[in-house]
């Protein structure tokens, strides 16, 4: 416990130390995103759900952070990027297709079975290539799991 204070202290110092380099146009972008961030923590009490001007705001002004400035963003890229994509699934919701092997009619299953029972000597490639003869293409497969 007493460890992790220190580190934070030191880590907080560094910053500090490293704020007079920085340029003033960075601070002040800095400062307006953090003063932004907090109006819309203080808007909600549970999990921070910003508005898209506050998303739209903050987008705006992170382009003027600098790349460390911007980790401590609660908007990261990883939710930029996961809205992008919410964007884009629900811009094409025509109907998908059902995934997997379509099934099987009932007559051909009917007639699969039926030469099952009468040829039980018959294996399932035997039976596929029988209804291949007689006009109906099915793989092996489907003959075995009937």
């Amino acid at each position: 416990m007493a460890l992790r204070l220190v580190c934070l202290i030191f880590v907080r110092f560094a910053g500090w130390l490293v704020l007079p380099a920085r340029s003033r146009r960075s601070k002040e972008a800095e400062i307006l995103v953090l003063r932004h961030q907090l109006a819309v923590l203080r808007r909600q009490v549970a999990r921070p759900r910003p508005w898209w001007a506050d998303r739209a705001l903050i987008s705006a002004l992170a382009r003027l952070l600098s790349p460390a400035g911007r980790r401590r963003l609660f908007v990261t890229p990883g939710t930029l990027l996961r809205r992008q994509a919410d964007l884009v699934r629900r811009r094409w919701t025509f109907k998908r297709r059902s995934q997997g092997r379509p099934p099987t009619r009932t007559s051909i299953r009917t007639l699969v079975l039926r030469l099952a029972r009468e040829n039980p000597l018959w294996g399932y490639r035997r039976i596929a290539g029988e209804l291949a003869a007689l006009g109906y293409r099915v793989g092996a497969s489907t003959c075995g799991s009937s």
